[in-house]
């Protein structure tokens, strides 16, 4: 099962999400990789990866390879490191994302992700793919290659305009290039229980069919603690209200991917 967590909107917690459902599903006993695709490489610190230091196997080098007559390629399966969490790979973010875009682009390699994770999807049980804030190459490509697609929501009228805009460019994307991508599902964030506003964009949002995913994960200083520690919430505060909301949604999750086997 390959998961891409986006939004356009910057803010909102994809490095957060991304990283913490990657690390429960490990801790589940389920083989998990993390693909961080945001130069700035938040899901990669969290996960204790320093990208500014010179690593050869990074998810830049990994489509960098395509380019160029003399390239050299590298085996796919080569590229996944290790963390200091059983179960938990990654392909860490790089600086050199923002040089390599433009070639990318022109060369129209805008398929390789999705080809190197159907290889990477022969050694993992579930791949989370953290993207950047914006409808790049990148993010593109994230959404070409994944199966399911999980946005974060921060409860605010800005997000709901730009989550209008995100499914519009996702119906578009989904309709040229991949058919099978589904929409799993809004994960609320950040969310205020004591206040009435972001109730009611969540029923505006359920008024028109969206599929609003359960629990919703509360506003709390411990997930800065979680960054700063650079241990996911499952692994530094188990039994914490923010971490039990994680579980309870990744439970969510895998009940539906169960549904959808059966």
């Amino acid at each position: 099962m390959r998961r891409v967590v986006f939004n356009q909107k910057g803010g909102v917690g994809k490095s957060s999400i991304s990283a913490n459902l990657a690390a429960i599903s490990a801790a589940k006993g389920y083989k998990t990789l993390l693909i961080d695709l945001d130069v700035q490489g938040n899901s990669s610190h969290y996960l204790g990866f320093d990208i500014n230091v010179d690593n050869n196997k990074n998810v830049a080098e990994l489509l960098n390879q395509t380019v160029g007559w003399f390239s050299v390629s590298t085996p796919i399966k080569s590229y996944p490191q290790s963390t200091a969490f059983d179960n938990l790979d990654i392909i860490p973010s790089s600086p050199k994302l923002e040089k390599i875009e433009s070639e990318l682009e022109r060369r129209y390699k805008i398929y390789k992700l999705r080809d190197a994770l159907d290889e990477l999807e022969k050694e993992y049980d579930r791949i989370y793919i953290d993207t950047p804030p914006n409808l790049n190459f990148f993010s593109k490509a994230a959404l070409i290659g994944a199966h399911k697609l999980l946005i974060p929501f921060d409860c605010d009228s800005f997000s709901q305009q730009a989550l209008m805009t995100l499914l519009n460019n996702v119906s578009e994307l989904r309709d040229d290039h991949n058919p099978n991508l589904e929409v799993e599902g809004v994960i609320v964030n950040m969310f205020n229980a004591q206040a009435k506003f972001p109730a009611q964009i969540i029923e505006d949002l359920k008024g028109i069919g969206l599929p609003i995913l359960e629990p919703y994960l509360p506003l709390s200083i411990k997930m800065k603690e979680s960054h700063y520690h650079q241990q996911p919430l499952i692994h530094l505060l188990p039994n914490h209200k923010l971490s039990q909301s994680f579980i309870d949604l990744f439970a969510t999750l895998e009940q539906t991917e169960n549904v959808a086997v059966s």
